[in-house]
């Protein structure tokens, strides 16, 4: 075994044998290794890599941070199909859909005696040198101007929920963070990404020397770049205490002169013209790519369309094909036609000319016979492996014969293999129906449990008709096919795999075929007594046609060599041409280099009689350095130089051009960047600029013409140096039927026109066009002045990157010169490009050997990338790595390309290791926005009055004042306190029960009259205001805050009207969860904290809880020793006293409300009697509310409008109110459809979790409950209760789901609420029954209002503050969802954030709302009561419009919009639409972007995908993706999550992590915590699956 050989022998002195052992092992080794053992090696592009790596020598390169990645990650799966020791010396490397793969020889030992040092080894930092993360980050977000949860002060800061106040220690992701921020981040640049950091270019400060020109030539030995480098990197890094000392005089990041330059052209004005504000357009946003004035372009003369020599004139060629077997095989039966070779390199059977020629005559009678139902002019399958040439043979002069089509595929095996489902629809549009094979190929097909074949994806019903001896049917004598009609000129059709994965059939006209089979025999002068062994597939391609048909057509003997023979043991094709004296080869460069990797000291190998080695690759310029070591090596063998034949060769054309035997080579080296520009360059021998050799593919076939145009348009005629397309035709003289090489595309008669049908035109010459055909070939290249083709490369396999093109071989090339032998698998890589945002990306995926580190693997990838930059001048925009026999292969081993692009844009990949660089690549981002400062909120009111707009305002209905009359003094404090209204109704209505809880089995576990909860109360308020008792306290005087810590229930009700019966201001809390209190816990101790509550009110369950050893020693550590004296609500009181506490003014505070936000702070807002009664009116009048009625809440009860339905409505307006804790329906997700039916609830209220967990539990069980009864028929109003932007496709599919149930989709709504006012918009009830005393009460209750709206507005608008309507369907549109109507009394205007000006209606901006139930104000916001920067969100005013109402600051962005429906009033709807938070809005690039878009285009871009969150850290988007499947299929979510966000958005994602499904936080709302996340992630608290840094 070579590989380890150094490892496997502990003691190499041990004996003379051992030594003599070694010492042959070694030099073997060391003769290999000095080769150039594969085709993309040469010694100048190697030495060219080197000098671009050395360059950044002096140039100071960040180190990246590397991908955190999980410890079950980075134990791999079990390599598959990994062979042998002695086959990992064959590496394959292939970039094209061809059939086999390029090869290169390595030794996989590892140690450090046996490879050469890396040019550059991207050294690691010691630990000690890494930075903690706050530390860095912490000034540039101080310096920015959008702040985030570090900027605020401890007293003007809002709280973030922690689980301990102690900072963390530094942890690896905090250290990979803090590496890389001040490298690519500075902190003076703004919060934006407009700046793409460029890594290769990074200089530590001004004083720095300047880097080395681009334009210098050096070249350094590896071991002097590695010492270089790691002192530079080692010595670049600062310390902890440089960085802080001089950071404002540090210039930590240059950008590359390429984005310079592009900054500097693009620069926009400060003042742009009007209707640039207006701009959404995509093409205009998009920066176009900058047109390089310095780019090389063509100066020579347009070439003339070159001709080939004349066919050579014999009177005795075979009209047909069929003929030529026709007469070999009548002339000499016995002759050698096809011999098939076995694994061992033996004779397994040789057909004769006569032996064919009868075969094919029974297998045209089998087919034709009334038993298959065949007719001439069909297609039929042939399916056959590569180690049957005979069957295959006759079969196929058996369809020829018979006048059917031939369409050769591949043996399927299963609907996975790579392209197997595009050729079955290949079949399908040939209309095949027949399908020819052996019995020993249909054993190996998929089979049925009844022994039929399995039907694969994709693929037509087959008839399987096998054509072994015994079945085939024996032809009468005399026997002659039927004459041939028009529709037999058809010979065959090849499938060929296009650049994007879509599969085609290639047709061949007969006569086509014959007249090519001429050209090929008079050229190459093939004769019946030349040998050919064919290396090649002889299915399809050059092994076909030289092998199958211009072979048999001259009548010569052919030798097929399998490919399983060519990977077991490659050195024994040159025994046969030894053993058989052949004079004729067909290869691949991929052979040759096997041969000489397995080569053994073979005196025998005699090459003396060949006079021939087509290369059927040989246009490729990476071929030429197998060719030279093969011809180095067997020179001495007697292989002649001039025996290599390199060819050109298209699927559309065939054979394009060859080297005629005998003829010298011709070779030139091409500037790589002027090749990119399609310039021919040539570059001197001493010249270290990067190049490429070439070697010519010889001449123009004889009988043929060839130009070369340009690629893309009309096909105009190249200049002299000048790349471009060839393109051939037949002599017009000479012109076949239908005029052309290939025929055509079948079924495909656009492609085809384009394609086979071409002219030529002269542009210099009146743009005359040429009057024959040309067929585009595929081939990049020119023809040199003496007729020689000369190829670059291929059409696909170019890709055109800010408008350059370059070769994927090329990059391929470049990569393979980075120690190749230590990572890359058997060399086997894929170089193509995905499009992206208007332009195509260099993607690169690679095979990674087994044994390399994280550590290893990162630091190579970094190599690639500065390397392919250096060389080709772009960046890779993705650099994959992938396990051994990761890559898709086609059936003979080659990489296939196709699918490895399709797999990689589905993410089906699976890499391991993964490294994006979208900064470096992607240049044409939009232009930022400018925010004009000087630009006031007069200047806008006065465009919009000389505009005409509307302004942004609606109010809701009218709220009739409560009488101040004296003698209605009475009543109308009744209905200013809640607690008045309770004694009220429990003396009219004593037995009306009010609340009623349902238990886990859906009945009624607890109820509430109003008797009952009156005489509840009172006595928890005796319990609050007994004397001092065993707590150890005094009794609770009025105005003292009281925690309220219960369960959803009952007794949460009648403990906040006992704390209003004493006095006391109740706050709701909800209790910590016993089995999660390192969680919980930290939330209630700091709302007990900062409230200042003097007792909790609980009960038994949860004050053991509180008083466990756990949560005491929870508090200990956050240095609070006890609890609150606590009161459990089943306590008597000592003593009953007489409760009459009547509050002496509606302004006295009732409670307090506390909530964490999305946004991660926590506040307590402080609600007064007058606006608790004011919200309660406002609902019953909207909702219709009154005591016959039944509402249904499934909500959280501790907070916002979920509090004041739970605890306040039913007191105020009588109803009954029938309570479903939303815990309940976890274990049973049918409750709340069960509750909801049973009790014919007309109103239900529940919030988004409850939706979802409806969404999921109930999917599947929907007929089920229909037959057992349940209906939603009933309810009249639906409304999901939430703080955020309606979530229209949630809502929409959960009305889908319930509408075989009853559900109205008019019944569906969503409410709109916020901190300053819990209830702004709700929808109203639609035409309810109304009582008449509710009629005569409340005159304007019952109307009518229309139904919940939506719209369509344009994403890109919204970035800029405005609102543009777009049809549905539109590209970059958004549905939008009402949120209800404006609640009565209640008044909605939308005003400009900034300048705090009235908006129009066509203007985004924020929500303002004066009403009667908007909170008093802040009464905690960590740190103590509310100071004057948050009282500005209750006391706001314009600056223009109604500058005299005074408004509460709602913090949520939306729009006003009036539509065409009309109210029951006959007044105009105005719409009220909400976009999102403002505080979680990520200003980026000088535009306002909301979470939940990128968020919603995250989740779509990918199945795998069950949630997303999108948050903005220290100058970076971050996106954490929930992962749904294994985690091996994390890394593949990367790019998916780059791209849709670089394609919707325009931005670029820092980091993306992807972490176990429920790792994003969620509030009792359902609404994610999106700074929770933030946090948890840069405290490392997270336990991501897989962390990527696209830097």
């Amino acid at each position: 075994m070579l590989v380890n050989e150094s490892k496997a022998r502990p003691d190499l002195n041990n004996g003379s044998n051992a030594n003599r052992q070694r010492n042959t092992k070694a030099a073997m080794s060391k003769r290999r290794h000095s080769r150039r053992d594969d085709r993309y090696r040469s010694d100048a592009h190697t030495e060219a890599v080197l000098a671009a790596l050395a360059k950044r020598k002096t140039k100071r390169i960040p180190v990246l941070p590397i991908p955190v990645k999980r410890q079950s990650l980075m134990v791999h799966g079990v390599e598959t199909n990994i062979e042998s020791s002695d086959d990992d010396l064959q590496t394959d490397v292939s970039t094209g859909d061809d059939d086999g793969s390029l090869t290169r020889r390595s030794n996989d030992s590892s140690s450090p005696s046996s490879t050469a040092p890396s040019p550059v080894t991207g050294q690691r930092v010691p630990p000690s040198l890494h930075l903690n993360l706050r530390e860095h980050i912490q000034q540039p977000m101080k310096k920015s101007d959008s702040k985030t949860m570090d900027d605020y002060s401890p007293e003007t800061r809002p709280f973030t929920i922690t689980s301990s106040s102690a900072k963390p220690p530094p942890t690896p992701l905090t250290k990979k963070l803090a590496d890389i921020m001040p490298q690519i981040l500075p902190g003076s640049r703004p919060l934006s990404q407009n700046l793409p950091p460029d890594v290769a270019n990074i200089t530590m400060s001004a004083n720095s020397g300047p880097p080395a020109s681009s334009n210098s030539n050096f070249s350094l030995h590896g071991a002097e770049v590695t010492e270089a480098l790691q002192k530079k990197v080692l010595s670049s890094r600062p310390s902890v205490g440089s960085i802080n000392d001089e950071q404002e005089n540090m210039s930590v990041t240059k950008v590359s002169d390429k984005i310079q330059q592009l900054l500097l052209t693009l620069k926009r004005p400060k003042k742009k013209p009007l209707a640039e504000y207006f701009q959404d357009e995509q093409e205009e946003l998009l920066e176009n790519t900058t047109v390089d004035e310095n780019a090389p372009k063509p100066e020579g003369p347009v070439t003339a369309v070159r001709e080939g020599e004349p066919l050579p004139s014999q009177t005795n060629i075979p009209h047909s094909i069929e003929a030529a077997i026709h007469r070999c095989g009548s002339a000499n039966p016995k002759a050698p036609c096809l011999t098939s070779v076995d694994l061992n390199g033996k004779t397994a059977y040789t057909l004769t000319y006569g032996k064919l020629l009868s075969r094919m005559y029974r297998v045209a009678y089998t087919l034709l016979h009334k038993r298959h139902g065949l007719q001439a002019g069909q297609r039929v399958a042939l399916v056959f492996p590569n180690s049957e040439p005979i069957p295959f043979t006759y079969s196929f002069y058996g369809c020829l014969l018979a006048g059917l089509v031939p369409v050769v595929v591949e043996v399927p095996m299963s609907s996975s293999d790579p392209g197997s489902s595009q050729l079955g629809f290949l079949l399908g549009n040939c209309g095949v129906k027949a399908a020819l094979t052996t019995e020993h190929c249909m054993k190996a097909l998929p089979k049925t449990e009844k022994g039929e074949v399995a039907h694969l994806k994709g693929w037509p019903h087959l008839q399987w008709v096998m054509i072994d001896s015994r079945n085939l049917l024996k032809n009468p004598s005399g026997w002659e096919p039927a004459g041939q009609s028009v529709t037999n000129q058809l010979a065959y059709i090849e499938y060929k795999t296009c650049k994007l994965g879509s599969m085609v059939g290639v047709v061949h006209t007969r006569a086509a075929i014959h007249r090519h089979c001429r050209s090929v025999v008079g050229a190459l002068r093939y004769n019946p007594g030349d040998i050919m062994v064919n290396l090649l597939d002889f299915k399809r391609g050059m092994g076909l046609v030289h092998g199958i048909l211009a072979s048999m057509f001259s009548g010569m003997h052919v030798y097929c060599i399998p490919y399983a023979l060519m990977k077991q043991n490659p050195i024994q094709w040159l025994n046969i041409i030894t053993k058989n004296k052949a004079s004729i080869a067909l290869v691949k460069s991929r052979d040759l280099h096997w041969t000489l990797a397995m080569q053994r000291d073979n005196a025998n190998v005699n090459l003396k009689t060949l006079r021939m080695m087509l290369i059927s690759d040989g246009a490729n310029p990476w071929s030429i350095g197998s060719c030279d070591m093969f011809l180095a090596e067997f020179e001495k063998r007697g292989l002649h130089r001039n025996v290599i034949s390199p060819c050109a060769w298209s699927s559309e054309a065939l054979t394009v051009s060859i080297k005629r035997p005998a003829t010298d080579a011709h070779r030139t080296a091409l500037s790589l960047h002027d090749m990119s520009h399609n310039v021919i360059h040539e570059e001197t021998p001493t010249s270290q600029t990067p190049s490429v050799v070439l070697q010519d593919c010889g001449n123009i076939l004889p009988g043929c013409k060839m130009a070369v145009v340009r690629m893309e348009g009309e096909p105009n005629l190249c200049q002299t140096d000048e790349i471009g397309e060839v393109v051939v035709c037949a002599k017009p003289g000479d012109t076949p039927v239908n005029g052309s090489l290939g025929s055509w595309y079948y079924g495909l008669k656009g492609i085809s026109e384009r394609v086979f049908k071409s002219h030529p035109v002269d542009e210099n010459n009146h743009r005359r066009r040429e009057q024959a055909s040309f067929v585009r070939t595929g081939l990049v290249g020119y023809l040199n002045p003496s007729g020689r083709l000369f190829v670059t490369g291929k059409t696909d396999g170019l890709i055109q990157i800010s408008g350059r093109v370059l070769n994927a071989d090329d990059i391929v090339a470049t990569v393979l010169a980075i120690e190749p032998i230590r990572f890359v698998y058997r060399g086997r890589i894929a170089v193509f490009g995905i499009s992206v945002l208007k332009d195509e990306r260099l993607v690169v995926v690679v095979e990674q050997k087994p044994d390399c580190s994280e550590d290893q693997c990162f630091k190579w990838m970094s190599n690639v990338i500065q390397a392919v930059e250096g060389i080709h001048n772009v960046g890779v925009y993705c650099l994959s790595l992938l396990a051994p026999n990761g890559l898709p292969r086609t059936p003979l081993g080659g990489v296939h390309l196709s699918e490895t692009r399709s797999r990689f844009l589905d993410g089906d990949l699976r890499p391991r290791n993964i490294l994006m660089s979208p900064h470096q690549c992607v240049v044409n981002l939009p232009k930022p926005r400018q925010k004009h400062k000087d630009i006031g909120a007069a200047s806008v009111l006065q465009g919009q009055v000389v505009t005409g707009v509307r302004l942004a305002e609606s109010k809701g209905r009218s709220l009739a004042p409560l009488m101040e009359e004296e003698e209605s003094f009475e009543k109308t404090r009744k209905f200013q306190y809640l607690s008045e209204i309770l004694r009220w109704r429990s003396q009219s209505t004593p037995d009306h029960a009010l609340f009623s809880q349902i238990g886990p089995k859906g009945t009624i576990s607890h109820q509430l009259t109003c008797m009952q909860l009156h005489k509840k109360a009172e006595r928890i308020a005796q319990l609050l205001l007994s004397p001092p008792n065993q707590h150890g306290m005094s009794a609770l005087s009025t105005g003292d805050n009281v925690a309220l810590m219960f369960p959803p229930g009952v007794e949460l009700v009648a403990a906040f009207y006992g704390c209003l019966y004493a006095g006391c201001v109740p706050v709701p809390v909800r209790p910590p969860h016993a089995r999660s209190l390192v969680s919980t816990l930290p939330t209630v101790r700091k709302i007990i904290e900062i409230s200042k509550v003097v007792a909790i009110l609980s009960c038994g369950p949860v004050i053991r809880t509180l008083r466990s050893k756990e949560a005491l020693s929870l508090l200990q550590t956050i240095h609070i020793m006890t609890w609150p004296p606590m009161f459990d609500i089943d306590e008597s009181p000592k003593k009953r006293l007489p409760i009459s506490y009547r509050p002496p003014t509606p302004e006295l505070l009732a409670y307090i409300d506390f909530s964490i936000t999305t946004a991660g702070t926590l506040a307590g807002i402080k609600m007064n009697h007058c606006a608790a009664s004011n919200i309660c009116r406002s609902m019953k009048l909207q909702c219709e509310l009154y005591p016959s009625r039944s509402v249904a809440l499934c909500l959280d009860p501790y907070s916002g409008l979920g509090l004041a339905l739970w605890c306040l409505s039913s007191v105020f307006s009588g109803h009954q109110t029938i309570m479903l804790p939303p815990l309940e329906l976890e274990a049973n997700p049918q409750l709340w459809l069960q509750t909801v039916s049973q009790f014919k609830v007309r109103d239900a209220f529940l919030s988004y979790a409850v939706v979802e967990q409806c969404m999921k539990g109930l999917t599947q069980q929907i007929m089920n409950l229909k037959e057992r009864g349940m209906t939603l028929s009933h309810v009249r109003t639906c409304v999901i209760v939430a703080e955020e932007r309606p979530r229209v496709q949630l809502t929409s599919n959960f009305t889908k789901l319930f509408k075989d149930l009853g559900l109205s989709p008019r019944a569906v709504s969503t409410t709109f609420g916020c901190r300053v006012n819990v209830a702004v918009c709700m929808q109203p009830a639609r035409l309810g029954i109304l009582s008449e005393q509710i009629i005569a009460d409340e005159p304007n209750m019952g109307a009518s209002c229309p139904d919940p709206t939506t719209v369509y507005v344009d994403m890109r608008a919204l970035r800029n503050d405005r609102v543009a309507l777009v049809e549905k369907g539109s590209p970059h549109s958004l549905c939008l969802m009402e949120t209800g109507k404006i609640l009565p009394g209640s008044k909605v205007v939308i005003a400009d954030p900034d300048t705090l000006g009235q908006c129009s209606d066509s203007r985004l901006g924020e929500i303002w709302v004066s009403s009667g139930h908007t909170a008093q104000g802040y009464y905690a916001v960590y740190g103590g009561e509310g100071t004057d920067t948050y009282q500005t969100h209750f006391q706001g005013y314009l600056k223009t419009g109604d500058t005299k109402t005074q408004y509460a600051r709602t913090g949520f962005l939306g729009f006003l919009k009036r539509t065409e429906l009309t109210s029951a009033t006959g007044e105009r709807h105005d719409a009220l639409y909400v976009v999102g938070s403002l505080e979680e809005t990520l200003e980026l690039r000088g535009m306002r972007y909301h979470p939940i878009d990128i968020e919603n285009s995250v989740v779509r871009c990918s199945s795998k995908i069950s949630e997303c969150a999108v948050f903005h850290s220290t100058n970076l988007l971050v996106v954490v993706v929930e992962l749904k499947g294994p985690e091996n299929t994390a890394l593949d979510l990367v790019p998916l999550v780059t791209n849709v966000i670089l394609e919707e958005h325009y931005l670029i994602a820092g980091v993306v992590a992807v972490a176990d499904p429920g790792s994003i936080p969620i509030n009792s709302r359902g609404e994610k915590q999106r700074m929770h996340l933030r946090d948890s992630f840069l405290q490392d608290q997270l336990d991501p699956i897989y962390v990527a840094y696209n830097m």
